[in-house]
């Protein structure tokens, strides 16, 4: 699996400024179904549920929100670039910027758990992520985060 077969270009957004989590999420829920067709209201539950098992805030301004969903037949991704770092309750208690969200089927086992080592390998790196942080081209973003010779699949 890569990065390519999760998220495509127009899954990329950069926000100015996002107001709590729980705008964040609305913002996602938009983006998810401009993307995949999928109904905000679910989209945005499934993530507070899941959220409300424990932040997925992961640390050095990452967070990596997922959610299963049962309208889907693959693994989804979304990749979202704050400007104004936000409280995620991250556990280094940082305020995020970097978000990377997956929705997988809800059926989905194995899949959702690859997609979701390949992605926190990816944002563990650190040059990574300073190059997001660099940009704010969408296809620079997209070109940073599916270069397959700076990460490895899973």
């Amino acid at each position: 699996m890569q990065l390519n077969e999760l998220l495509s270009p127009e899954g990329i957004k950069l926000l100015g400024l996002s107001s709590s989590k729980k705008r964040l999420f609305h913002e996602i829920g938009d983006l998810a179904e401009a993307q995949f067709g999928l109904e905000p209201a679910k989209v945005i539950e499934a993530l507070l549920e899941r959220e409300s098992l424990g932040p997925t805030g992961v640390g050095h301004g990452v967070a990596l929100p997922h959610a299963r969903l049962h309208n889907l037949d693959d693994v989804k991704g979304l990749f979202i670039r704050l400007e104004k770092p936000l409280d995620f309750d991250a556990v280094d208690r940082q305020p995020v910027d970097l978000i990377f969200v997956l929705l997988a089927p809800e059926n989905s086992g194995v899949e959702h758990l690859k997609a979701l080592a390949l992605v926190s390998r990816t944002l563990r790196e650190k040059a990574i992520c300073s190059k997001l942080r660099a940009n704010s081209d969408v296809a620079t973003l997209y070109a940073i985060l599916t270069d397959t010779t700076t990460h490895q699949a899973a």
